[in-house]
């Protein structure tokens, strides 16, 4: 393959919003409605509330870097070009549980509805379909998948929006128009400060995905501009759905006691809108699945490629992008076939340690930042204090605290994992003497495609 395959400047704010949004999957948020209002005590719209505050200042380190480094790689790059190219390596290597299982997980997440709701058709068969189709469309490309991302994720909303309207109703049916104004989805019945934190952490997991988005910085127009717009975007739009779905829903069902908390939300659609809008909602949530593989898919062949590029994965291979598509086809079929392990697993065990890598990743991309504005300040460069020091360092304590309450068994198989990264790192710079090859890119203020060349 040539060195002048390039990817294809073709995104635009909207279509970098929706992808973050599919990446987000908003309505994830009634999926895992009852164990946050379980965990709170009703509380739940003031967890999603201080768990969005919470990841804006990430969100906001992330818009930083990413116009200070408009490429591909996201975490990975921002680190290796603030910090140190073996360091980045080592964040890159973590975030990889993210990009790389999460889709699995996805698939496994939406296959199980499906084996549910049609016990005769094994689970294999579901999986197998979602990997195919989400593969096809990354493939042939961005754009391809873009649209098909704007239809589904309309529909995903258009869900949300008819739950959000029939809890209101339901409400406003039995207690009239003062019931809809309440406090108590955000104070919760007898709930506590310590509760409502501990449902923070677990909220903050739903906006896992925001950043998504800079892995596709060499593919859209303006990138320097538009990435940290759509950063911001994605983090507020998603985080003012789950607040105020959080809201509605609570308001239908104060407390957080449920006969199943893991299937509350099923319940409460049934009784707001009979079986038939459960049967909806369960569809909803299928494609919800559906249109977050394919960004979660395309983003992680994006950190493979970018790496491959490198040298730091193998180039022959990951480095490659298709010279008819222009997309890195390799990396989407390597994650397809990760995905495929889905059919021996279970979701439990599956989502036990991707959190672990995308946390490391929050925290090291607000040092980043900081790492960023100290050497500018030394070169004589002038930047905003509060957006590159004190919001980034708040960013470290918060998601610090939230790394912290990851379980036993995500913390465990997660350091194993760095650890690994740390062998193979090792190796290939000879006991860390060396530095990993150097990302090469084009001027990173050109709107031109960044050509794929190796140094």
């Amino acid at each position: 393959m040539s060195d002048t395959v390039t990817l294809n400047r073709t995104l635009k704010l909207p279509s970098l919003v929706i992808f973050g949004l599919a990446y987000l999957t908003p309505l994830i948020v009634l999926g895992i409605f009852g164990v946050i209002a379980s965990q709170t005590n009703g509380a739940s719209a003031s967890a999603y509330l201080i768990a969005l505050g919470a990841m804006l200042f990430t969100a906001n380190s992330y818009g930083r870097m990413a116009a200070a480094y408009p490429v591909a790689g996201s975490a990975y790059t921002y680190v290796r070009k603030t910090i140190d190219g073996r360091v980045g390596f080592l964040v890159g290597w973590a975030t990889m549980l993210d990009y790389l299982f999460l889709p699995m997980v996805i698939w496994l997440i939406g296959g199980s509805y499906l084996q549910a709701q049609f016990p005769a058709v094994p689970m294999a068969v579901w999986i197998i379909g979602f990997i195919l189709l989400t593969t096809v469309l990354n493939i042939v490309g961005i754009k391809v998948a873009d649209r098909v991302n704007l239809i589904l994720m309309s529909f995903q909303i258009l869900v949300i929006v008819f739950f959000v309207a029939l809890s209101l109703a339901d409400v406003f049916a039995s207690d009239g128009g003062a019931g809809l104004i309440s406090a108590t989805p955000f104070t919760g019945v007898d709930s506590t400060l310590v509760a409502i934190g501990g449902g923070a952490a677990v909220a903050a997991y739903s906006f896992l995905g925001f950043d998504a988005v800079t892995t596709f910085t060499e593919e859209t127009i303006e990138p320097r501009r538009t990435v940290p717009k759509a950063i911001m975007l994605i983090a507020l739009i998603g985080g003012g759905i789950f607040v105020v779905v959080a809201y509605a829903v609570q308001l239908v069902h104060p407390g957080g006691v449920f006969e199943n908390s893991d299937a509350a939300a099923f319940e409460i659609a049934k009784s707001i809108g009979g079986h038939l809008f459960g049967a909806v909602f369960l569809a909803a949530l299928v494609i919800a699945q559906f249109t977050s593989g394919i960004a979660a898919q395309a983003a992680g062949s994006r950190l493979l490629y970018a790496m491959g590029r490198d040298g730091v994965l193998p180039r022959s291979f990951f480095g490659k992008l298709s010279p008819r598509f222009h997309t890195p086809a390799l990396s989407l079929l390597a994650i397809a076939a990760i995905g495929l392990i889905a059919i021996f697993m279970n979701v439990a065990t599956s989502t036990s340690f991707i959190n672990f890598g995308a946390f490391l990743a929050f925290i090291m991309v607000n040092v980043s930042v900081i790492v960023y504005w100290v050497r500018e300040r030394r070169s004589g460069q002038s930047h905003n204090a509060l957006l590159y020091l004190v919001c980034p360092i708040i960013g470290v304590i918060v998601i610090g605290f939230l790394l912290t309450q990851l379980d036993v068994h995500a913390i465990t198989l997660g350091t194993i994992w760095l650890v690994i990264g740390a062998v193979i790192l090792g190796v290939t710079t000879k006991g860390f003497r060396t530095q990993p090859s150097e990302l090469a890119v084009d001027s990173a203020d050109s709107d031109q495609p960044t050509s794929a060349k190796h140094v």
